[in-house]
């Protein structure tokens, strides 16, 4: 029979196997021991934040620490951003990252970080598709006649966005380009702002994401044109995608969750397996699914392989866009 030991010598060896432990796997094994900031970079009630919320309820129920959620809007998600980037590298701030991340080094001139080298990716979540929408008082039922308005009229047709250099800017430049037609851009600091001036009437069109605009369309209260995919979301089926229409722009927004450069491995280890365990329960893909969003988890390697390929095909899309740095 193998002896159990028990006593001072117990605890002898308890206390030779933690001292064989570097600081850092010490610090992972009891990690995390007090509260996780996960900070957005726009406002809340927007896609980030209802997102990151999703998905830091069940990195606390992981984990057993809360994940709160912390919004600081502005300059195109920068001030968010450097704030992370000069955080300590300990696991306790985090960041929930979406495309802007990579689209930022294009549309500014001078960021105060390293989109790649400040930052250790945990894990991708997913994406969302954009909707191309329109108030409900534009006279156009679909995209074919938007372009022909925006032909007829130049600058007389708006379109929204959440920032220059934002993917719904971007997207619509491209159709602009790809038809030959002149529109008017009016950015905002965030989704839920340029969604109330579009119900309003303020502007006329906007490439929105379906968690926040899923609930106005299917209320009545904005006109859904067509899908910025390659399929048709599962939510909308009887919206065509911008191929359909006969204009192949694709678009999206995407999120995935970061840390500082200089986390401890085992911290990230610990927080990407975390990551994955969400994601693959069945509620947390459902809530998601439901409100428009594709989940497709990527491990923290692979998160960092996607970066920086967007961070290429941004800047080719900026620069054939023609907007210029800020």
């Amino acid at each position: 029979m193998r002896k159990v030991l028990a006593g001072p010598l117990a605890g002898l060896f308890t206390a030779l196997a933690l001292l064989a432990l570097s600081p850092g796997q010490a610090r992972a094994q009891d990690y995390p021991t007090r509260p996780v900031k996960i900070f957005i970079a726009f406002p809340v009630g927007g896609l980030l934040d209802t997102v990151s919320r999703i998905v830091g309820e069940k990195l606390a129920s992981l984990l057993g620490q809360q994940f709160r959620i912390e919004a600081r809007p502005g300059a195109g998600g920068t001030i968010a951003t450097q704030a992370v980037a000069k955080a300590d590298p300990d696991g306790y701030t985090l960041m929930m990252i979406n495309d802007n991340h990579a689209l930022n080094p294009s549309v500014f001139k001078n960021i105060p970080y390293d989109s790649v080298k400040d930052f250790a990716p945990i894990g991708f979540v997913g994406f969302t598709p954009l909707i191309l929408t329109a108030n409900t008082n534009v006279p156009a039922k679909d995209v074919k006649e938007l372009v022909a308005l925006a032909k007829t009229k130049p600058d007389a047709v708006t379109y929204a966005s959440v920032g220059v250099g934002s993917a719904p800017h971007l997207a619509s430049e491209m159709l602009g380009t790809a038809v030959g037609a002149k529109m008017l851009h009016v950015p905002y600091r965030g989704g839920a702002p340029a969604v109330n001036d579009l119900i309003a009437g303020h502007v006329n069109t906007l490439f929105v994401s379906p968690v926040v605009g899923l609930s106005h369309i299917q209320a009545g209260k904005l006109k859904a044109l067509a899908i910025a995919a390659t399929q048709r979301l599962e939510v909308l089926p009887d919206v065509p995608t911008m191929a359909e229409a006969g204009y192949p722009i694709e678009a999206s927004y995407w999120f995935g969750l970061v840390a500082p450069a200089g986390t401890p491995p085992a911290v990230l280890a610990k927080l990407e397996k975390a990551l994955s365990d969400a994601l693959a329960m069945p509620d947390v893909r459902k809530r998601l699914t439901d409100m428009g969003a594709v989940v497709k988890p990527l491990r923290g390697n692979e998160f960092g392989d996607y970066i920086r390929s967007e961070i290429t095909k941004w800047a080719d899309i900026v620069n054939k866009a023609g907007v210029k740095p800020e």
